[in-house]
């Protein structure tokens, strides 16, 4: 389970395109926090430790209270903008978590037990369709990764949603049972596949073909011999 991150920040005073440039002049990054039947709430970060904490990589994943004064908000980051030259952070949307609440959240996939998978061992490649799972989770429960095995997989089987177990706490947030990876022949074992097919057809085409062409040649020969009689 992801760590509660905790990150100080400050009430915006000014709004607009000109007052959220200086703060970010000033190493700052406009944010607002907002949702849990409460008004939006504007206020800034420092941008230095938001991208320390963007680094860990579940940022997105993780329960962030932000300190505004003497208040405490406990949040899930819901979308990050980011500058389209620079790629620094230039707005972040934290949603209020009430207590016990539950949220929908994308979690990343690993794969483990490559070596027990007959498939893998035949040289078979993993197809992976979802590197992240839609799941709704309690905010206080969001796991950091789901880890799927792959043990006693073949070339040809598909690992589906409804066959993972997921952490208590989870459920799947998409109402289907979709692919989440399939093993799938290499390119080689492909190639000769295709190849041995041709060679089986053409076996089953030529005896038909020459067996035609030997009764075509019975025919006329005895055709022949009726003439002459």
């Amino acid at each position: 389970m992801s760590d509660q991150l905790t990150l100080p920040a400050e009430l915006r005073e000014g709004t607009g395109k000109g007052a959220a440039r200086a703060l970010r002049r000033e190493g700052r990054v406009p944010a607002v926090i907002y949702g849990g039947k409460k008004e939006p709430l504007g206020v800034h970060v420092e941008e230095k430790l938001l991208r320390k904490m963007m680094e860990t990589g579940h940022f997105m994943n993780s329960v962030v209270e932000l300190t505004v004064g003497k208040d405490k908000h406990r949040t899930l980051p819901k979308d990050v903008q980011f500058h389209p030259v620079t790629s620094r952070p230039i707005h972040v949307d934290f949603f209020r978590l009430a207590k016990g609440a539950s949220v929908e959240v994308q979690v990343p996939v690993r794969f483990v037990d490559e070596e027990e998978s007959k498939g893998m061992k035949r040289g078979g490649v993993l197809n992976v369709v979802r590197h992240e799972l839609e799941l709704l989770c309690d905010a206080a429960k969001i796991p950091d990764e789901i880890v799927i095995s792959l043990a006693g997989l073949d070339i040809g089987d598909s690992i589906h949603i409804n066959s993972v177990e997921l952490p208590d706490g989870a459920t799947n947030a998409i109402d289907r049972d979709y692919t989440i990876a399939t093993l799938v022949a290499p390119s080689a074992m492909k190639s000769q596949d295709d190849k041995e097919g041709e060679e089986e057809v053409a076996a089953d085409e030529v005896p038909a073909t020459e067996q035609s062409g030997d009764e075509g040649e019975d025919g006329a020969a005895e055709g022949d011999a009726d003439k002459g009689e």
